[in-house]
């Protein structure tokens, strides 16, 4: 079983200016995402997608989208609900900047900092459960015949991407691998013979002056 499976996070919406959990909140792309979204996509020409496969919330579903406009096909995308951001339930919309902290939760630094024993919100997700779900998606995916010689594209979200490829990291208990993956950052992974290896890491086909969630520099605490 060999593919080419390309994982993507989500162009930037307003919220991720300003440090606010989305989770399952279905933020638009704003007009910065679309545009990084579009660049990503010419830069993805040669890739020639066989298969499209988003979480179902707007600002992944339409970064595929916008993507595929800069190709020829396919021209279905499918939508996975394993692939949406973690859930933060009662805590969505609410502010993660430390100068305008809101999270009524005194080990939510967890999230950042020691994100395998993150509990989540009360009515939300932990970090496992969101790797217990997007690596099921995984192993479906290179388990299915019908994707054997395919190339795929995999639109999701910050927490969710690397949710997914926790299975690949050398390193599955460093989570957040350094830092969150920017807006519309690539990853690809080759599957030869059943097994997978990442050949491609966050990369960006954008001016990086394009990229303005400085929060998410290597070292600093990511935000959804």
């Amino acid at each position: 079983m060999d593919m080419q499976i390309y994982v993507i996070r989500h162009g930037e919406t307003a919220m991720n200016l300003k440090s606010r959990l989305q989770g399952w909140l279905d933020e638009p792309l704003n007009e910065n995402g679309m545009l990084v979204a579009s660049l990503t996509g010419k830069a993805l020409r040669e890739a020639r997608f066989d298969r499209v496969i988003s979480s179902p919330l707007s600002r992944a579903r339409d970064t595929a989208r916008l993507i595929m406009e800069e190709n020829l096909f396919p021209n279905f995308i499918e939508t996975d609900d394993r692939l949406r951001e973690i859930r933060w339930g009662c805590w969505e919309g609410l502010c993660c900047d430390p100068e305008h902290f809101e999270i009524p939760d005194e080990h939510f630094s967890d999230f950042f900092y020691n994100p395998m024993e993150f509990h989540g919100a009360p009515d939300g997700e932990s970090i496992r459960d969101v790797i217990q779900r997007t690596e099921a998606f995984l192993l479906d995916l290179i388990s299915d015949p019908q994707n054997d010689g395919k190339t795929i594209l995999v639109s999701t979200h910050g927490c969710a991407m690397r949710a997914l490829l926790n299975l690949v990291y050398d390193d599955r208990e460093d989570f957040w691998q350094g830092s969150l993956p920017p807006n519309c950052a690539v990853s690809i992974v080759a599957v030869e013979n059943g097994m997978c290896r990442l050949t491609v890491r966050d990369r960006v086909f954008y001016d990086r002056d394009l990229y303005h969630a400085t929060y998410a520099d290597p070292g600093s605490p990511p935000a959804q």
